[in-house]
């Protein structure tokens, strides 16, 4: 063939059926074009459709794409071509952020997102006797990165163990900017792939259980939602930023996968109420999104009033601050979901902290 093709073997839940259906996924970089092939009645699902919403890097086993509505989960290489031109170099790492850093999560998330790693899994955890007294001294954020040398990427983007080295030797990295000494200094790193399996497995087990617990309070908070299109589009690190500067405290943080079920639920109290309720439910379960316990006395109000209306044109006129004006593109795709209701906010917050988390 004189053109780049991927292929991909993908599992999609059909909910009207309760069948777990199987297709191969063809992806065409050229055009970026996709087509589907039924696996199991041997018949083209869909021809081949331009569709701007899937893009190269979104392909790698595990993770999980939108294709017309429909959530496929990639869970192996359709053939030894797409293997070698889109796996061989995919690494996956441990990133953890010590307490010290954890106020400027936003800002490393920033230069993961810059040096083109994206962030598979996260979760602000309290470690206890796992480590050193220092990282058992406040909250740390865990997070699964992926990319090409995923593994030297976040060590360079580290930099030297000792701050005071970082700052001599690699000013623009992490440690130098915001490590204080060889103990305060911001982060770790997995040092090799069998590090990585084995300290991620710690983290996020593949297995039963579901590693250290959140460090959500449930009391005093509202939720928020960074949506699957604003974390596509490398704007995690900027919104936890500009959440943080207006004097925000950020309780808990969890990245979820959320099915269509979990999402028609959690947002079953606009249903019939708001016209945008199934592209709402599309967006949320149309890939990960990341949740923050936001905490405070009077939260749920004064976040909602930062995050702005829910039309990011109107919130641009009146409102060109708020977090939906700076980061949002439409009424569904706005960035980010705040609790509306006062009395809402720990219900929220328990749902993905305590039932999903559970």
């Amino acid at each position: 063939m004189d053109e780049d093709r991927y292929a991909f073997l993908a599992e999609w839940y059909d909910p009207t059926a309760a069948l777990l259906r199987r297709y191969q996924l063809f992806y065409y970089p050229k055009d970026g074009s996709v087509e589907m092939f039924d696996v199991k009645n041997q018949r083209i699902f869909l021809r081949r459709t331009k569709y701007e919403d899937l893009h190269q890097e979104d392909l790698f086993i595990g993770n999980r794409v939108n294709v017309f509505s429909r959530q496929l989960n990639l869970i192996e290489y359709g053939d030894q071509y797409t293997a070698n031109k889109l796996g061989s170099k995919k690494e996956r790492t441990l990133a953890v952020v010590k307490p010290d850093v954890v106020t400027k999560i936003g800002d490393v998330l920033e230069l993961i997102y810059s040096s083109n790693l994206i962030v598979t899994k996260a979760k602000m955890t309290k470690l206890t006797c796992n480590l050193v007294q220092f990282v058992s001294s406040g909250p740390v954020v865990a997070m699964e990165l992926m990319g090409d040398e995923a593994i030297s990427i976040w060590r360079r983007l580290l930099g030297p163990a000792d701050s005071a080295v970082a700052r001599r030797e690699a000013p623009q990295s992490v440690r130098a900017q915001f490590g204080t000494d060889g103990i305060k200094n911001v982060g770790h790193g997995s040092d090799s792939l069998a590090a990585a399996a084995r300290e991620l497995e710690f983290f996020f087990p593949s297995k039963i259980g579901h590693g250290p617990s959140n460090t959500a309070i449930f009391t005093d908070c509202t939720c928020c939602i960074i949506k699957p299109h604003a974390i596509s589009e490398g704007l995690t690190g900027k919104i936890v930023n500009s959440i943080s500067s207006a004097g925000f405290e950020i309780s808990a943080l969890q990245m979820f996968n959320v099915d269509r079920a979990n999402a028609e639920e959690f947002y079953e109290v606009y249903k019939g109420v708001v016209t945008e309720y199934p592209s709402m439910v599309t967006e949320l379960c149309s890939g990960p999104c990341m949740v923050l316990e936001i905490h405070g006395t009077d939260t749920p109000k004064s976040f909602r009033e930062f995050c702005g209306p829910a039309d990011p044109e109107i919130a641009r006129h009146l409102r060109p601050t708020t977090l939906r004006a700076l980061y949002g593109k439409d009424k569904v795709k706005n960035a980010v979901h705040c609790t509306d209701l006062a009395e809402d906010g720990v219900l929220e917050v328990q749902y993905f902290f305590k039932i999903l988390d559970g």
